[in-house]
């Protein structure tokens, strides 16, 4: 990987992958992208989907090559009229790359939709195991995998050479009983820490209860919050639509108000 920083121990993932069970948010969001391909009006005759869990996605895109998020992708060179990129830069070593491998992959007009989490997902179990093992040993481990803001994960697709990029995203609220189940229910996905630099022993019993004592609830049940990043654009092509270039507009924004409102007078 040349000097490339390594953020993920790879080993460790796939060990947690193996073992994951729990896969109901991963339907969710495989069923608001499968809307979104809907509202596209178009039929894609040669899609790719990367995912480390392929069974989610075989009854929605059947005909789709199914490949593993390695860091290498084994996508041919314009191959593919869609790439999904299915919930994993989040672990990615290199999550520019990934795209740029996905991009490379579409034939011309072929659209590119990436779904990772987004900066604020469990922003309270971050806080608060932050704070107990701070009370319990004096200082912090790695935990939980690096998740970037909606501006930056956008500013990515303005990398990878891909035209008409937009990024929003949606949240997903996810109630239990106690923050414990919830932290059964990240390795119960293949969630759990897989972080290089994480320590190799179990985590304290003190620091599980002082978190668990700190996480807020909600009519007595502890809510994770998930935000799930969409990230889409375009293969270049021909007669695809374009932006226009800034200041090159003949009206102004005001002049269309104003006519749009003595219109609605008249």
């Amino acid at each position: 990987m040349g000097g490339m920083a390594q953020i993920t121990d790879r080993s460790a993932l796939l060990r947690h992958r193996q073992r994951a069970s729990a896969f109901f948010l991963r339907e969710a969001v495989a069923a608001e992208v499968q809307e979104r391909l809907a509202e596209v009006n178009r039929r894609f005759a040669a899609p790719a989907v990367v995912t480390p869990f392929p069974q989610v996605w075989a009854d929605r895109l059947p005909h789709a090559r199914f490949v593993a998020d390695d860091e290498t992708l084994d996508l041919k060179t314009g191959a593919h009229d869609l790439v999904v990129h299915d919930l994993c830069l989040h672990w990615a070593n290199d999550p520019v790359g990934q795209l740029v491998q996905a991009g490379r992959a579409l034939a011309p007009d072929g659209l590119l939709l990436a779904t990772t989490f987004g900066g604020s997902t469990l922003a309270e179990l971050r806080a608060v195991l932050t704070e107990a093992e701070v009370e319990a040993t004096g200082g912090l481990s790695p935990r939980v995998a690096p998740m970037g803001e909606i501006r930056d994960l956008g500013n990515l697709l303005g990398r990878v050479g891909l035209a008409l990029p937009v990024a929003d995203s949606m949240p997903f609220d996810v109630s239990y009983p106690d923050a414990l189940a919830l932290m059964r229910d990240l390795r119960a996905m293949g969630e759990a820490n897989a972080l290089l630099g994480r320590v190799r022993r179990f985590t304290r019993r003190s620091v599980i209860g002082g978190a668990m004592a700190r996480y807020p609830v909600r009519d007595g049940r502890a809510v994770a919050h998930f935000e799930v990043v969409t990230l889409s654009a375009w293969a270049p092509a021909p007669n695809q639509p374009k932006a226009l270039r800034p200041g090159s507009a003949v009206r102004s924004l005001g002049d269309a108000l104003e006519q749009a409102r003595r219109e609605s007078e008249g």
